[in-house]
Formats: structure tokens, C-alpha cells, sequence
């Protein structure tokens, strides 16, 4: 069996003087606990040794219906600066444990703020069972199980369990989701640095979520000693507090924040209208609707299951609340009105077969675009392809050439007619078939060709896979979005890649000042 000691909390994220009640089991009794700061650093705030944990057992189903510990800690924010903290809890017979907290500012302290991805890091938590993607099988101390109709993804999961642990801290420096290298002849494709997480160890469903040493860490930490100051909030605090945006410049969706809920959206949409600024280091943005339940307790995303599965989708009332593609019809609110992207319509790349001999960077078109101002990036060039800048999933755009020779936008499902294509790469939603590969199957063709043409066809399926990564720039409202259009782009900055710095350099100088 082992030893472990599990945590979760009432709340993700508070302010300085709120409390979090924190539930935790534990196989050793005692422990200690430590909260930190994470950053380029760790700074460590609060520290108490001694305290007691019973242990709890938990049900088959905890995934779904949480896990009901009693409370163990009731911990009170202190004046700490916002960010994001680790909660580090150390047991008496050598368990380790983590938890987070984001720590919100009492009022705008930045000009910019960024929304950690954390519906995102609900989805892919497989604690106790399953996430919105897969079985992954019971982690203690859930108790087995052969009821077969919980061997399935999860279209509802409760906050009432921890997250999983690769989640909260990955077992292997090495996790990125894309090839380190191109694709050699007749070679087989592999999932990228995934398999190091598994043989230390991890779950490879925990790769694609997460702060710790992932992509919002790796921005934050360059942003921080680059002198750009950043407050933090959570996916959930953009739909349980309408204006909580407000008094910022700029918002900021790094690295993977594919789940977004309506109130979510509404905030982020009335902010750029009103004059705000989006920044979006981010790929597969937006791309499917979840929703909240219960007071925040449960998490609901039925995705390719929605039109069959959602409740929502038989009321017209609710309908458009329907938990499954943005781009969808039912929605009303194709997610490239706000992004100007859409994964529709890029994809993979260097991730299984799915453009497994892509060279892994931006081709530039706009040379003269103000993002890449003093960049020394001319008509043609490749850049970030030794950073692996282009990798895993990236959004883009139906796009078509003008006389100028220069791609633009076709607008449709949302892509907006004044899009500016600064930078493209080849992308596609799924390998094509081949003895070569078996990892990455379009997740869903009914609903992905249905949301794209309007019905599920063979030519519709054969278009939808060519795609590309796009990064894109267009003014909507009073304000103005800049995307990149591609997850890997935080570790572009990690790897101190200049071109990708004074990109950043350049969005963030025109959003904030």
C-alpha cells in the first residue's frame, strides 16, 4: 500500500485575512506543513510543525462525488504578495504531499494579471479514478472497484479530492508533450518526454496541467526577474466575481487553457471591449466549455459526449451552456471571436505523426508588424525552432493569400476580418493513418467536422487535418488581443530564446503602457 498523505481545500484561490479550510489523510498521523511562493524562487511564508491527520477511507466514486474528509487545518492568508503557493505537507513516516493556493491581491496591485489555467487543471485530474479523458484506476486511498460504469472518462468531477500528483509537481524535469527531436525516416512516433514522467514514476495524463515547473511557472518566473509585476487569479474567480477584472491593463492565459466557462468568457469579453488587453501565450484557448455546479463543488464538461450525454443540450433555455465545443453551433460564441484562433483549425505538431518532421518555430509573413518591432525577424524567417517554440497544440485560422503575397484571414466560426497573420507553421488535428503511428486519433470527428463544415464527410474529415499554428494580432472593442497561438510559448522565454523575449517584450510594453 505504501504511505501518502492527500489534501485538497474548500477554495483555490483568497485574499490576505481570508481562510482556507484545508481536508487531508494521511497513512503517518502527524505532519507538517509549509506554504511557498513559487516563482524564479521559493519563498516560504508560513511553516507549522506537529499537527494531526486522520485517515480516511474513500469511495470508488470520489472522482465524481469528492472524497467528504472532515476538515483538518483551517489556514489564514497572511499579507502575501499574490501569486501562486505551494502547500507542502510533510508526514511523520516520510509521505509528501501538495496542494496549492493562488493568492489573490485585495485590489489591483499590477497592471497585469494572470489567469492560471486551472479549469484545466480540473479536467485533466485523475484522482480517485478518472478525468475528462480516461480510467486511469484508483489512487490510494480510493478503494478498488470493478463497477464498469465508473471504468469510463468523467463527464462531472468534484473539487472535494486532491489533485493528482504530477498535477501538483511533475515526477520528471522532462514532461514537455513534444518530440525533442524531428521524426527520422521509417522511424516510429513517440508522445514526446512523456515517457520520462512514466518511468519516473508519473501519469502522463498529468503532463498537459499543472503550475509547477509547466508553462505558467516558466512565464511567471521570467516575467518576475524580467521587471514586469503580475497578479494572479484562477479560471473560477473570472466566473464567481463579474469585474474582477477591472483596474487592469492587461490579461494573461499562458501555456494550456483549453476550459473556459461562460462566466468566464463574459468577464474576459467585456474587459477587451471595454479597453483592456488580452494576451494570450496559449494554445488549444478556449476550446472547450465547462461549467460550474453547485456552488463551485462540480466541475461539468461532457465534451464529444455533449450533444448526446448534456442535459443542458434538450432545453433551449440552457442549451447554449452545453458543455462541449465552443466553436459549436449551439453556442452561440465560436471562441476565435475572442481569441481570433481556434485549435479547429490548427492542431498538433512534433507530437506523435502530427507534423512529426516539423521543424518546430514560426515562419514569419509580417516583418513590419509592431509585435516584432527591433526584432531582426525579415519575410521568411524561422524562429524558435531550436526551442521547440511550435510544439504540442497551437491554434490558427482558415487563411487564404492576397495579391501581396501575405496570408489573410477568412473569416468564419468567429475569426475575426481584421486579423493581422504575423507567423505560421503547419499543424493538424490527428496522425494520419500509418503503421508508424498510434497516439494521437482526432478525439471526436462527429462534433469536431460538424462544428467546422457543418456535417461529418470524408472531405470535410480530410480538410479538417490540414491546419496551421498561427500568431495573430486584432483589435476588438476599445481593446486589442494578441495571440501566439501555441502552448510551448513560455519555454521559448525559459530557454531565453531573443527572438521570443523581445516579442513578449513588445506585447507586453504595448498592453501595459
Amino acid at each position: 500500500m505504501g504511505n501518502w498523505i492527500w489534501a485538497y481545500s474548500d477554495r483555490l484561490s483568497a485574499r490576505p485575512g481570508e481562510t482556507v479550510a484545508l481536508h487531508i489523510s494521511a497513512t503517518g498521523g502527524a505532519f507538517d506543513i509549509e506554504v511557498a511562493r513559487l516563482s524564479g524562487g521559493r519563498d516560504v511564508v508560513f511553516h507549522e510543525t506537529g499537527l494531526e491527520a486522520g485517515q480516511h477511507g474513500t469511495e470508488p466514486s470520489a472522482h465524481i462525488h469528492g472524497c467528504g474528509w472532515p476538515e483538518t487545518f483551517h489556514l489564514t492568508v497572511g499579507e502575501w504578495r499574490s501569486g501562486y503557493y505551494e502547500i507542502l505537507l510533510t508526514a511523520a513516516d516520510g509521505a509528501i504531499g501538495r496542494h496549492m493556493l493562488v493568492v489573490k491581491a485585495a485590489r489591483p496591485q499590477a497592471k497585469a494579471v494572470i489567469i492560471l489555467a486551472t479549469n484545466t487543471y480540473h479536467a485533466y485530474n485523475s484522482w480517485g479514478g478518472a478525468n475528462t479523458y480516461a480510467w486511469t484506476g484508483e489512487v490510494e486511498p480510493a478503494s478498488p472497484t470493478q463497477e464498469e460504469d465508473l471504468h469510463i472518462p468523467a463527464a462531472r468531477l468534484s473539487t472535494n479530492r486532491p489533485f493528482s500528483s504530477g498535477i501538483m509537481k511533475p515526477a520528471s524535469p522532462q514532461h514537455r508533450i513534444v518530440n525533442t527531436e524531428r521524426r527520422g525516416f521509417r522511424e516510429r512516433s513517440t508522445a514526446g518526454e512523456i515517457a520520462h514522467e512514466i518511468k519516473a514514476g508519473g501519469n502522463g495524463w498529468d503532463c498537459p496541467a499543472g503550475f509547477t515547473d509547466k508553462w505558467e511557472h516558466a512565464f511567471v518566473a521570467w516575467a518576475e526577474s524580467n521587471g514586469t509585476e503580475i497578479d494572479y487569479l484562477t479560471d473560477y474567480d473570472l466566473e464567481a466575481e463579474p469585474h474582477v477584472l477591472d483596474g487592469y491593463k492587461a490579461a494573461l492565459f499562458v501555456g494550456h487553457s483549453e476550459y473556459w466557462s461562460r462566466g468566464q468568457r463574459q468577464e474576459a469579453e467585456r474587459f477587451v471591449d471595454a479597453g483592456g488587453n488580452i494576451v494570450i501565450l496559449s494554445g488549444n484557448t478556449c476550446y472547450w466549455q465547462c461549467r460550474w455546479e453547485d456552488h463551485g463543488r462540480t466541475y461539468v464538461a461532457y465534451k464529444s459526449r455533449a450533444e448526446e450525454e448534456d442535459p443542458y443540450m434538450a432545453d433551449p433555455a440552457t442549451r447554449h451552456l452545453t458543455s462541449g465545443l465552443w466553436s459549436s453551433p449551439w453556442t452561440g460564441a465560436p471562441e476565435a471571436q475572442l481569441t481570433g484562433l481556434s485549435f479547429l483549425f490548427g492542431g498538433y505538431h512534433r507530437f506523435g505523426l502530427c507534423t512529426a518532421r516539423g521543424v518546430g518555430g514560426y515562419t514569419v509573413w509580417r516583418e513590419d508588424h509592431w509585435a516584432l518591432k527591433d526584432t531582426d525577424l525579415y519575410w521568411g524567417d524561422v524562429f524558435g525552432d531550436d526551442c521547440r517554440l511550435v510544439g504540442y497544440e497551437n491554434d490558427g485560422c482558415p487563411l487564404t493569400f492576397g495579391e501581396d503575397g501575405l496570408p489573410k484571414p477568412v473569416p468564419r466560426l468567429g475569426v475575426p476580418e481584421n486579423l493581422e497573420i504575423i507567423a505560421t507553421a503547419p499543424a493538424t488535428l490527428g496522425e494520419p493513418e500509418s503503421e508508424f503511428g498510434g497516439f494521437v486519433p482526432p478525439e471526436a470527428w462527429g462534433p469536431l467536422t460538424r462544428a467546422y463544415a457543418g456535417f461529418d464527410s470524408p472531405a470535410n474529415r480530410t480538410r479538417l487535418m490540414r491546419g496551421h499554428a498561427v500568431m495573430a494580432a486584432f483589435k476588438r472593442g476599445k481593446g486589442e488581443v494578441f495571440n501566439a497561438g501555441t502552448t510551448e510559448w513560455a519555454y521559448g522565454l525559459q530557454a531565453g530564446n531573443p527572438f521570443v523575449e523581445k516579442i513578449t517584450r513588445n506585447v507586453l510594453d504595448r498592453f501595459l503602457g
